[in-house]
């Protein structure tokens, strides 16, 4: 009997020590995401309600950098959705009281005469009161933008010249559809390589947004008077993995494969991205460890997993049953860095960040690492991509280049046209002319200009000079 009872505790106590590490996981992880490692400048719910601008010192300025088209359809856009919400408001207020009060009588005739068409002079009154001038659009839009349901950004875009795009944006809207609002702004080539990407010059950071990402909850993540920017850049790495996925399945192959043919390479994706799990590049290798609070890095290595990246302990082999978590990706973004051999005494400047988005300075809570050299960057920094976002990014790359065919295609069939048009215009020897406009004489400029006579004659009887 007591050594069953004795048993019993034992088993107790081996429980309750497995349920006390658990809890101690559990609250070390809510620790590294709870506003007391980084505590924000302000509530994000308040920060959510009063920001509406990204890139400008105020809501105001933003709104006067709009283009006059974007900003008349940013009015009649909140003015469309205010006037729907009051009046399937009223309609459902006026429906409770009838219900509530009005005989059924009294209740069909006020149906009815809600159904009659408005009448011109409540339309003129309407009319009359439309903004007209360009601040009071602004003035609108101002009252309109803290109304509206949608959450809506004006956020400054800058382009690889310095030079900047303003750009109107709601939460709906994914990456990939900024990126084409701004194919129509600048004219691109519109290659698969197009990207909108994030700078944070504090932490001396960048990351490319990926397509299918919503761009407002991005910049959400930003605090109030933050100094990040957005940028619209070609960044040749974008899609690199399906363009040459070689360079990841491969790699461990001494042999040259830049030389490897179109077929090969579809084989590949269709191997590792065309079933019903993804297979990660099976990476692994030697890489430096920032050690935290410090500018000290050691040598540790390093296997990467679907679920995140794992380490060699000290004394251990590099058998799974061996390796220790060192970060999983459900919760942290990657980044590269800038000239991190002068900010923190990196070894090599190919360095890497991996780190909640919501932490904008330097934490504890933020994994450094860096590299050898470039190509280990690459492989590192991409795959890493593929093993968060698995087969989301493999649409991304289709997504794209759907898009880039589609606009070829376009632009192909408008260069034939034009052709045919000047080729008919060069055998007939006429050239195309404007059809005739019809005439309307509206002021003096539209006379025809003659020549001034030759003498001015005399004032009629009556009139003088002036």
């Amino acid at each position: 009997m007591w050594v069953l009872v004795s048993s019993f505790h034992k088993n107790m106590d081996d429980i309750d020590a497995m349920f006390s590490e658990l809890l101690g996981e559990m609250d070390h992880l809510s620790q590294s995401l709870s506003p007391a490692a980084d505590p924000p400048e302000a509530d994000p719910a308040l920060h959510r309600e009063s920001t509406f601008s990204i890139g400008f010192t105020d809501l105001n300025e933003s709104l006067n950098e709009l283009e006059d088209h974007d900003l008349d359809a940013l009015v009649a856009d909140l003015g469309s959705k205010s006037t729907t919400q009051d009046l399937t408001t009223h309609q459902q207020n006026s429906s409770l009281t009838d219900d509530q009060f009005a005989p059924p009588a009294m209740t069909q005739r006020s149906e009815a005469a809600a159904a009659l068409p408005q009448t011109p002079n409540t339309a003129g009154v309407q009319q009359r009161s439309e903004p007209q001038t360009k601040a009071d659009k602004i003035k609108m839009a101002l009252e309109k933008l803290k109304e509206a349901k949608v959450r809506k950004l004006i956020i400054k875009v800058m382009m690889s010249d310095n030079s900047s795009k303003t750009l109107m944006v709601d939460e709906r809207q994914t990456v990939r559809e900024v990126l084409d609002k701004l194919f129509e702004k600048t004219h691109c080539d519109c290659n698969i390589n197009w990207s909108l990407c994030e700078t944070n010059p504090e932490l001396q950071i960048e990351r490319g947004f990926e397509d299918h990402e919503s761009l407002v909850e991005l910049l959400s993540e930003w605090t109030r008077h933050s100094e990040n920017k957005i940028y619209f850049v070609s960044r040749p790495q974008k899609y690199v993995m399906f363009t040459d996925p070689q360079i990841f399945y491969m790699w461990k192959k001494k042999t040259d494969l830049t030389g490897i043919n179109e077929h090969a390479k579809q084989l590949l994706l269709k191997e590792h991205f065309g079933g019903s799990t993804l297979i990660v590049p099976d990476l692994e290798g030697m890489l430096y460890l920032k050690e935290d609070g410090k500018k000290v890095w050691k040598s540790r290595y390093f296997v990467l997993r679907a679920s995140g990246i794992y380490y060699v302990p000290k004394g251990k082999t590099k058998s799974s049953s061996d390796l220790a978590c060192f970060i999983r990706f459900d919760k942290v973004n990657i980044y590269t860095t800038n000239n991190y051999k002068q900010k923190y005494r990196a070894p090599t400047n190919f360095c890497f960040m991996l780190k909640h988005p919501c932490i904008q300075k330097e934490s504890h809570y933020i994994k450094f690492l860096c590299c050898d050299d470039e190509h280990t960057l690459l492989l590192w920094v991409n795959s890493i991509r593929i093993a968060k976002y698995g087969t989301g990014l493999y649409k991304n790359y289709q997504a794209a280049v759907k898009r880039v065919s589609t606009l070829q295609t376009l632009q192909s069939a408008a260069h034939k046209v034009s052709f045919t048009d000047k080729s008919r215009s060069h055998a007939t020897g006429i050239s195309p002319q404007p059809g005739p406009s019809p005439s309307k004489i509206t002021g003096v400029e539209d006379y025809s200009h003659e020549p001034p006579p030759d003498f001015i004659p005399p004032p009629p009887p009556g009139h003088t000079h002036i």
